[in-house]
């Protein structure tokens, strides 16, 4: 088994928002160019030779460009419905600052186009690098999402919630525009099928407790996507404050809703919503 190393790259000065994990010479989501500093301090004399990407969103995989001007020859694996955006991220910033508005440019910095002579296209189900990690598609948090698997440890982005490091609390991130509830429950079902004996997550860590945060995840997705539709955007956000509340220290609180911004996780479920109620109308 690859060495395995955590980085918190301390994003806006805070720990335990985002981790960037190395597993050998394998960088797993490189976080935002706005902790690229911070980033290449943790990696020292340690030159990567390829990234996983589990997905595209800025917190994620915002910093991939500005690797491979580092690294030219750096292999970049991401699914086939992220591929085109890293390589023309136009319209994937405009999404971005239509959330994040005046915000943008300090949470995440820039974001360096791709080449695509540099993209790996996954569609899941691959082995890569030497049969070091398996590939399984798991969208429901983003559509171009996808999980890896090496010895053992599931490496789950978002869709595997997110729980700061040695907190009882799992959350679903349901940033807009493509929450899945149903798919998302399916993706949860592929990372169980693996069966590993560890989960890590980009916010933030890793746990053992396998079933249980995959099980506390698959309900609380259902309870606050149901929330998100019988309240207003204030009676949610205060609801979902309240809850975290209830379970985190108050030191780690804004921890989790720096990871996962209320209002945003109530702007997904309310699209997720909208988009049922279209398609059923026209259906």
């Amino acid at each position: 088994m690859a060495e395995m190393r955590l980085i918190d790259v301390m994003h806006l000065g805070r720990p335990q928002v985002i981790g960037v994990w190395l597993v050998g010479d394998v960088v797993i989501d490189p976080g935002p160019t706005s902790c690229l500093s911070t980033l290449l301090e943790g990696l020292g004399a340690d030159r990567p030779r390829a990234l996983l990407l589990t997905h595209i969103h800025l917190d994620h995989a915002g910093a991939t460009g500005s690797l491979i001007e580092r690294w030219p020859d750096l292999e970049v694996y991401v699914h086939e419905r992220g591929a085109s955006h890293l390589a023309r991220p136009e319209r994937l910033l405009e999404s971005a600052r239509k959330l994040y508005g005046e915000d943008m440019d300090r949470l995440w910095g820039d974001m360096v186009p791709v080449p695509e002579a540099n993209l790996r296209v996954l569609h899941g189900g691959e082995t890569l690098l030497g049969g070091e990690f398996d590939v399984a598609y798991t969208p429901g948090h983003a559509s171009h999402h996808v999980s890896y698997l090496h010895d053992g440890v599931a490496f789950v982005g978002d869709t595997g919630g997110v729980r700061i490091a040695g907190s009882p609390l799992t959350i679903p991130p349901s940033p807009p525009p493509d929450i899945d509830v149903e798919k998302w429950h399916a993706s949860i079902e592929r990372i169980a099928a693996w069966k590993p004996r560890r989960l890590v997550m980009t916010h933030f860590g890793a746990t053992e407790d396998v079933d249980a945060q995959l099980a506390e995840l698959s309900l609380r997705l259902d309870d606050w996507a149901a929330l998100a539709r019988e309240q207003d955007l204030e009676g949610f956000v205060d609801g979902i404050r309240t809850e975290i509340s209830a379970h985190v220290d108050v030191e780690t609180v804004p921890a989790y809703e720096q990871a996962a911004p209320p209002e945003q996780l109530y702007a997904g479920f309310e699209r997720y919503w909208r988009k049922r109620s279209e398609a059923v109308r026209s259906g």
